[in-house]
Parts: structure tokens; C-alpha cells; sequence
């Protein structure tokens, strides 16, 4: 198995997030790296999960490829050893594969969720209100159940901390109508999209975040797409409303965080081995369900 990357170190100007470096190129373009490393409860832990960055690259790269034609996005490239002498900087063998060559855009700060079932924040405010993104749903439903059309659910974009949720009138204030607009449509488009292509390869997508950004005067998909990190993937085999779903990311580590007694604000506790090897094998079995390929070695 490959070594586990937590950090990168290129010759150009860096902005450091959770799991992604990115770099600035010095013309258009920026050099987007994803890392190991991994966040659970809105904690980086002190560990790396084996080739998630790949995947979270990889994956990211196959969704925008099939995006393009109809929702324009940021992304120019997967860089590998084919082309990364074409850069203006040198990178490491190491960063081939988790690395994305894009477009620069002026992000704008906002997380644009697409929810299609009840599940996590969203069954919560079920439970309590009867709805989902301040929209009423009718009673009777059940956790994981199907919504009868997917809810857009926007919430703050925070680097660090909590995302707070937004009501729909609070986005069109923060960014305007006429761009709240084109977010809303453009995310529940690539939603339904998405999950009607997962969903022939025994993956329920129930719900994902994208972020946009400003590219001229167009309004641009940015960052990742799809991916384990920023969607809820479940087996098609098994799904069973009434319950949780098992989950193609990182929940084994939520569950064994959540049941080691950790509270946030207290330093993460070590993860085990075996808890690190079941997280990557779903970040690795996800991808293959969806592109029909293995990770290159």
C-alpha cells in the first residue's frame, strides 16, 4: 500500500486547508492538491487515510469531466507524469494522481447542498419541525426514506468550525438573486444527474455539496465533485428505510470516535489500524463502483 502523504511542499504560493493544498500557479490557473488527511466532527486528525487523495482527486476529475458540456467547472486537468512537465513549477512524483490543474474562479462562501433522502442534519430537523431546509414535508416520513423531490439546503462556508444552515432568502442577500438562482438550479441539476449515473452502479447518492465561484462574469463550479468527502454514498444492495445506511466514506471513524467517549475541543484520540484500513477500502471501493476501474499502482 502507498505511503500515507499529510503534507506537500511545492515552490509557489500555498493556502493550506482541511485536505486539499492549494497553489498558486501565477497566471490563471492553480495546482489543487488532496492529501490524506482527514477530518471527522470538524477536527483534522493526526492521521492520514491510504489513498484518499487519489480518490478524492480521481473521482473529482471523472464527475467534472461529465459536467462540462452542460455546467461549466473549474477544472482543466488530472496531473499526472504525462503532462506535469508542462507546468511552470516542478512537483514531486509523489503529488501524480491527487493533483488537479484548474481554473482560477472568486469562490463565493457558500456550501450548496442537494439533499434527495433523510438523512443526517436533515433527518434531525425532520424530527423536530417537519422539515428539511426550512421546506415542509409531509408526516409519516422515516430516516433514509426518499424525499419526494430532492431539497436545496444551503448553508455558510466555514474553514474552520461549524457550517451554519441559510435559509434560501438569506443566500439570495449574501450573494444575490440572480446567482442564488443559478446555484440552486445548477446544484439540484447535477444532483439528479449524479445520481441516476451512480445508481446503475449500486450507489445511492443521498446527498452531496458543491461550491461555486466567479469565473468573469460566469458562475462556475469549483473545488471537488461527488466524492466520498463531500457526498453520502450508499449501497443500493441492502438500502432499507427506517434506519442509517452503511456509507462509502468515513464513518467508520465517526463511530469509533463517537464511541471512544471523545467530546469535541478534547485533542483526537489515536485511531486504530484497522479502522484506518476499513476507511480507505471504502474510499477505494466507492471509486472503482463508479468509473468501473481500479487505483492505478
Amino acid at each position: 500500500m502507498k505511503h500515507v502523504l499529510l503534507e506537500t511542499n511545492v515552490d509557489a504560493p500555498k493556502y493550506r486547508g482541511k485536505v486539499r493544498d492549494t497553489y498558486d500557479l501565477g497566471d490563471e490557473r492553480l495546482l489543487i492538491v488532496a492529501t490524506d488527511r482527514v477530518s471527522a466532527l470538524d477536527v483534522v486528525l493526526p492521521i492520514g487515510i491510504p489513498r484518499k487523495g487519489e480518490v478524492l482527486t480521481r473521482l473529482s476529475a471523472w464527475w467534472f469531466d461529465r459536467i462540462r458540456e452542460v455546467i461549466p467547472n473549474h477544472f482543466l486537468a488530472l496531473v499526472d507524469e504525462t503532462n506535469a512537465a508542462d507546468l511552470p513549477i516542478e512537483i514531486p512524483a509523489e503529488l501524480y494522481g491527487r493533483s488537479m490543474l484548474v481554473r482560477k474562479a472568486r469562490r463565493i462562501d457558500v456550501e450548496c447542498i442537494a439533499r434527495g433522502y433523510l438523512a443526517g442534519s436533515a433527518w434531525k430537523e425532520y424530527r423536530e419541525t417537519g422539515t428539511v431546509g426550512g421546506v415542509p414535508l409531509g408526516q409519516g416520513l422515516r430516516e433514509s426514506d426518499r424525499l419526494p423531490e430532492p431539497v436545496f439546503t444551503p448553508t455558510t462556508k466555514a474553514d474552520t468550525g461549524h457550517d451554519e444552515p441559510m435559509t434560501y432568502s438569506e443566500l439570495e442577500a449574501m450573494a444575490g438573486e440572480d446567482a442564488a438562482n443559478v446555484m440552486k438550479l445548477r446544484t439540484l441539476a447535477i444532483y439528479s444527474y449524479a445520481h441516476t449515473i451512480a445508481a446503475e452502479r449500486g450507489i445511492i447518492i443521498a446527498d452531496t455539496k458543491l461550491e461555486f465561484g466567479y469565473r468573469d462574469e460566469e458562475i462556475i463550479v469549483i473545488d471537488e465533485a461527488l466524492t466520498p468527502d463531500s457526498s453520502r454514498f450508499w449501497p443500493v444492495k441492502g438500502y432499507e428505510p427506517g434506519r442509517a445506511q452503511e456509507s462509502y466514506d468515513k464513518q467508520p471513524i465517526r463511530d469509533w470516535l463517537a464511541a471512544s467517549g471523545w467530546r469535541d475541543g478534547q485533542p483526537p484520540p489515536p485511531i486504530p489500524d484497522e479502522i484506518v484500513a476499513a476507511t480507505s477500502q471504502r474510499y477505494r471501493e466507492v471509486y472503482t463502483m463508479l468509473t468501473g476501474e481500479e487505483l492505478p499502482e
